[in-house]
């Protein structure tokens, strides 16, 4: 019987798949065999995590992807700082002194004269060296934190506040009067681009986990800017969604996903996606919100709310507030740092003429200590960390 139409189809048909299957790659001859059968369809793989983007050229790694302050633990002191004495450093603004405190006997040890209005005490990168912040007096003192003692001042204009490039490279001057983000040599201190920003009062500032950018506040203006740290440039910028807005400090949160930006005038802290950089949300915490400052197992941060003399305690993995600390007879906690032990939060009294001494486990004043006129950007020293990117002591 001669073959019909279907059939020399069929045969063709047979021939072609043959041929397919034949040719094909054994990943293609598994996908012709598991067609219509889920018992031969392959085990999907688990899934792969795309890798972090690399950081910063030259930033130490990340000790720890889901805390960036796995460096600050209780102990762990570099060994650039391990012999350095315990001491408190206070710049008072309108004494143009600045007031060391022995935190074993809450004593003043020493009142060292700077320059013109000394706003804060920043650590440097390598830690060696604390510099001094005078920003009416258009410099910056050194002082050696072995010895207390002074070491040379460098003409800087404006230097408001200090941060340092997560590599070490660059210091980054808020030059809050001059309208500028000034990157210098972090050591030579020597200008090696100017950034003209387009607010008023950049202030503070804080890094990305990556330091590959960071946030910046502009006080008087309300705002925020994103900024490129390879590039030195401002990549965006936002208005803050309240009128009369006034940003202060900056803190990311351990698992590094979000910033906290404290503000005076909405009495609590702007809650920010930095990757994103959409418009945040507010989280009130008291009247005049102003310091961050991390625990040291990166469980809770103490906001010290200027405004009515006390200091919030929030807690990162519930997302919200816990505590309230209220300053007995009042206060005005402004700026400061945690102890190496992690014991004792110290606080300076900006408008009263004071340091507090705050007990991190009850929030019991343990001291309060009579120092210069304008207490201002406190720090503690020494702290655990590898590497300091400034401000009283933001440490990786």
């Amino acid at each position: 019987m001669p073959p019909t139409t279907k059939h020399i189809a069929a045969l063709l048909g047979g021939v072609l798949l043959a041929v397919l299957t034949g040719c094909g790659t054994s990943a293609e001859k598994t996908n012709v065999q598991a067609v219509g059968s889920e018992a031969a369809r392959p085990a999907e793989p688990d899934h792969v995590a795309p890798p972090a983007p690399p950081g910063l050229p030259g930033m130490p790694p990340v000790l720890d992807a889901k805390d960036v302050y796995a460096a600050d633990r209780v102990g762990k002191l570099s060994p650039v700082v391990k012999d350095f004495p315990s001491r408190v450093y206070v710049p008072n603004t309108n004494s143009d002194t600045v007031s060391v405190i022995d935190p074993a006997t809450y004593k003043v040890i020493r009142t060292i004269k700077v320059g013109r209005q000394p706003q804060h005490v920043v650590p440097s990168w390598d830690l060696k060296t604390l510099w001094v912040n005078n920003d009416i007096g258009d410099s910056l003192t050194a002082l050696d934190p072995a010895t207390g003692k002074t070491g040379r001042t460098v003409p800087v204009s404006d230097p408001y506040n200090l941060y340092f490039t997560p590599d070490g490279k660059y210091a980054v001057v808020m030059a809050s009067m001059d309208r500028q983000l000034v990157f210098r040599d972090a050591h030579t201190m020597k200008t090696a681009k100017t950034v003209p920003v387009d607010c008023a009062g950049v202030n503070h500032a804080d890094f990305s986990t990556d330091g590959r950018y960071f946030i910046v506040s502009c006080e008087f203006s309300g705002e925020l800017l994103k900024v490129d740290t390879a590039k030195m440039k401002v990549v965006a910028q936002q208005k803050l969604p309240l009128k009369g807005a006034m940003p202060q400090d900056v803190k990311l949160s351990p698992d590094g996903g979000t910033f906290y930006i404290a503000d005076m005038i909405a009495d609590g802290m702007w809650v920010l996606d930095g990757k994103k950089f959409t418009t945040p949300k507010l989280l009130r915490t008291g009247k005049g919100a102003h310091g961050l400052y991390v625990s040291r197992d990166s469980k809770e941060m103490y906001v010290s709310n200027r405004g009515e003399g006390s200091i919030s305690v929030f807690d990162f993995a519930q997302r919200k507030l816990v505590k309230k600390w209220r300053l007995p007879g009042g206060g005005s906690p402004d700026m400061g740092g945690v102890s190496a032990d992690g014991k004792v939060l110290w606080l300076s009294g900006r408008y009263n003429s004071e340091v507090y001494a705050i007990d991190t486990a009850t929030g019991k004043q343990l001291a309060r200590i009579p120092v210069g006129s304008g207490p201002h950007g406190l720090a503690v020293y020494p702290q655990p960390g590898r590497y300091s990117l400034g401000h009283t002591g933001v440490f990786r």
